[in-house]
């Protein structure tokens, strides 16, 4: 018998033939449509469109979707570039995530050094364009394995605008529009490869408005009450309320209006705060400190306060059963495969980076090992992930050292890195939901496990109220 002969019992045996299959037949549909989703993730990263105001972003998906016979659902949740899009029928309900918003404030281009964008102010640095185009390249493999095997079920792809911020998809869970879905696959742009059982941070921000009364800064200040006097007397007591907050919390701010000419005692100030915890029930008590330290501003300059809640999303809820298999496939889709021209191109950008002698070519190509851990950043799929089984992978879509929301994200998402990051992602999340199409025994314990973390008292409710969606806060 050849050494290479590895015996199995008969019934393992029938049972790998399906998943052998179900991953030529993807493998060879996402190879022969390459070209065609790196084609619509680099209109994205040129497109680079903000929260809420993806007009272009969203349309294109929607239109790759719909030509590959999925049913969508536009400006669902009373967002214009909102959509769902559904193919099949019955039951289970596989989900999956696409986002499609850039950042303001920062540009660049696709060269491995600074350089700012010249057409454009804004940016996909936290790599969305991949996550848009990835994700639809997933759902429509998914699609053509699902037709070609006669596989019973639905398959949604959700389009989710405005996660920088905005909290897209809490208006979308709010609205009902994850009630009936059996689990939902996330993936995400990074530097490495992982597929974890992770949490984020409950995180909620409002803008506070300091009104005052304007009068000559010299001739007559004594007549002024300086609205910017409010927002820096609140903004010395949120510092000083940074020691007395847990280690895991996180708070910052930006002015985003101080007046426009030091003579004249400006009679309106706003300042952008964040506030996060691990559990949403702690953010709200200091969020009601830090709305008290607001009040106080107010009070102790003369001035009148109003606030807005921008957006509020809950921690991520893991879920190990559904992380473990995306772990599995991800060790069989391998991690990114530098050529010469990717390492030259990365070695050159980890020049500006702390890795810069790192081997870079090994750190794409490796798969992290799994584990459950505390993340520090913050999502709006944790509120999807408190109302379905959710999971979430990442893939190496950047040069490995770099962090989000940088130039150097930016720029490595518009190169064959960030491509080849995205062809990763899509073959794990393809291969993820049609192992759960065929498999209710895992969406079984996948529920199972959601129902003991989630708690049997748990009542969802949105950390951002019953506010509609800011659908102007990025004008």
């Amino acid at each position: 018998m050849p050494k290479s002969f590895r015996y199995l019992p008969l019934a393992l045996a029938l049972f790998c033939l399906p998943t052998v299959a179900q991953q030529s037949l993807i493998s060879d549909y996402l190879d022969s449509e390459r070209e065609r989703f790196a084609t619509l993730a680099n209109t994205l990263w040129e497109t680079a469109e903000l929260g809420y105001l993806e007009q272009r972003s969203s349309r294109l998906l929607q239109e790759e979707l719909a030509a590959a016979g999925f049913a969508v659902e536009s400006g669902v949740a009373g967002i214009p570039t909102a959509f769902v899009a559904s193919y099949g029928s019955g039951e289970p309900v596989i989900g999956m995530l696409a986002e499609f918003d850039a950042l303001p404030g920062i540009s660049q281009t696709a060269a491995p050094y600074r350089e700012p964008h010249p057409e454009l102010d804004s940016g996909h640095a936290c790599g969305h364009h991949l996550f848009g185009a990835g994700s639809v390249a997933a759902a429509l493999a998914v699609r053509q394995w699902m037709a070609a095997e006669g596989v019973e079920g639905t398959l949604r792809l959700y389009g989710t605008p405005a996660e920088e911020g905005g909290s897209g998809k809490v208006y979308m869970v709010r609205a009902g529009l994850f009630d009936d879905a059996d689990a939902v696959l996330v993936w995400h742009p990074a530097d490495r490869n992982a597929a974890n059982a992770a949490s984020t941070l409950a995180n909620k921000s409002a803008k506070f408005r300091f009104h005052g009364v304007s009068s000559h800064a010299a001739v007559a200040p004594e007549r002024g009450r300086s609205a910017l006097d409010g927002v820096e007397a609140m903004n010395f007591m949120a510092n000083l309320m940074r020691e007395h907050m847990p280690d895991s919390a996180r708070l910052h701010y930006v002015i985003t209006s101080g007046g426009s000419a030091p003579n004249v005692v400006p009679d309106f100030a706003e300042v952008f705060y964040y506030l996060r915890h691990p559990d949403a029930g702690e953010l709200e008590g200091l969020w009601a400190r830090l709305e008290d330290a607001a009040e106080g501003a107010a009070r102790g300059t003369g001035t009148r306060l109003e606030y807005e809640v921008i957006h509020g999303n809950h921690s991520v809820l893991p879920n190990a059963t559904l992380s473990r298999l995306m772990h599995d496939k991800l060790q069989q889709v391998g991690g990114v495969q530098y050529d010469d021209g990717d390492l030259a191109w990365a070695r050159q950008l980890a020049t500006s980076l702390q890795t810069s002698g790192a081997d870079l070519a090994a750190a794409a190509a490796r798969i992290e090992p799994f584990t459950e851990e505390q993340g520090m950043g913050s999502t709006d799929v944790g509120d999807v992930s408190w109302t379905v089984p959710t999971s979430e992978m990442r893939a190496a879509t950047w040069v490995p050292g770099t962090a989000p929301h940088t130039w150097q994200a930016i720029a490595a998402g518009g190169t064959a890195i960030g491509e080849k990051g995205m062809q990763v992602a899509a073959r794990t999340l393809a291969l993820t939901a049609a192992e759960l199409f065929r498999d209710r025994d895992l969406l079984r314990a996948a529920r199972e496990e959601f129902e003991q973390r989630r708690g049997e008292d748990f009542e969802y409710r949105p950390l951002l109220g019953d506010r509609e969606p800011p659908l102007d806060y990025r004008r």
